[in-house]
């Protein structure tokens, strides 16, 4: 009988999981409240503690599977290409899909940033380095042009796409076609058009 109840209340911890990931994403972190995960999730406030003992334990919980999901799709995208435009640009439109996508884990990570939970500060912190050193390495692969900062290349890039969600839907048009405008923002024109998949 014990094991039983063990298992249905560690099928609860997905769903508490997407109910805080929606309810930060949209409301954001100090607005959420227990309670409000509680009730879309359809348990007491009591149990969403079984799961996790506070609420930054739980937006830690729900930083890192964004990022593990994020890293899966830029991953999956790249996975196979020798070509570094080719991998740098599949990456550019792995990390806009998963930010314009319904799931609510990556725009907690663009919304609630470490600076806004001292309490989490440190392991948010841990969990955004995961993805970018992924963008990092990608950025090195490339021939750039001479006096060209892979950092601030890496910094403005990230800001960049972290702020298409904003405007995207409201401009329409393809997603290539932002695409491409990155690329040619950051001087990698060659693959405009054969980099699509």
């Amino acid at each position: 009988m014990a094991a039983t109840v063990s298992k249905r209340q560690a099928s609860r911890l997905p769903a508490l999981l997407d109910a805080a990931a929606s309810h930060f994403a949209d409301k954001g972190y100090h607005a959420t409240t227990i309670r409000d995960i509680a009730q879309v999730a359809g348990v007491t406030p009591g149990a969403v503690y079984f799961h996790v003992p506070t609420k930054q334990a739980l937006l830690i919980a729900v930083y890192t599977e964004g990022v593990d999901r994020m890293l899966g799709h830029l991953e999956q995208a790249v996975a196979g290409e020798a070509d570094s435009q080719l991998r740098f640009r599949r990456s550019i439109k792995a990390h806009l899909e998963a930010i314009l996508d319904d799931s609510a884990y990556a725009r907690v990570i663009v919304r609630v940033l470490p600076d806004d939970v001292p309490e989490a500060k440190a392991e948010l912190k841990v969990q955004r380095e995961r993805y970018e050193a992924r963008f990092r390495a990608l950025i090195g692969e490339l021939d750039l042009e001479s006096g060209r900062d892979p950092k601030l290349m890496r910094l403005l890039l990230i800001g960049a796409l972290n702020w298409t969600p904003v405007w995207y839907r409201r401009l329409g048009g393809s997603l290539d076609h932002i695409v491409d405008a990155f690329m040619a923002a950051f001087g990698e024109r060659r693959y405009e058009k054969a980099g699509r998949r």
